[in-house]
């Protein structure tokens, strides 16, 4: 039986911004964008990887929350604390320069750590931690 990955969720308060981020920056496409009840959900992925999409969703995607767990999520994500993606790469110092260059808040520059591989970090609009790595072959 195999089991592998189709979808992963990153909460983002402002999908526009996000979209100028995954989409632009970071070269993802969009495969889909919906709005329901208010809230819009936007589906991308890598072309490399037709199976696997990443969803930005509303922090709260429920229309019954309560205005304190609104407050609550948007506290957590403005602090970067609800999720984070690893995206892989071959060459974690040009896609570095190209988020960069983009104006991806820097959070780490590309450096070699010492389990094996070179990577960079960096804070989607939202907040939430987005890291590029590199294996680096020995």
């Amino acid at each position: 039986m195999d089991i592998n990955l189709s979808q992963c969720f990153v909460a983002v308060d402002d999908h526009d911004k996000a979209l100028a981020f995954y989409r632009d920056a970071l070269g993802l496409e969009v495969r889909n964008d919906v709005a329901f009840e208010g809230m819009r959900w936007v589906t991308v992925g890598s072309p490399a990887q037709p199976d696997v999409e990443i969803v930005l969703e509303p922090p709260l995607a429920d229309p019954n929350a309560s205005p304190a767990d609104r407050r609550a999520m948007a506290e957590l994500l403005a602090k970067g604390m609800l999720r984070g993606v690893i995206f892989a790469t071959d060459d974690c110092d040009a896609a570095y320069e190209r988020v960069r260059a983009a104006g991806g808040e820097v959070l780490q520059e590309p450096i070699d750590q010492p389990y094996g591989v070179r990577d960079c970090a960096f804070r989607d609009p939202a907040g939430n931690m987005i890291r590029l790595t590199q294996s680096r072959k020995r």
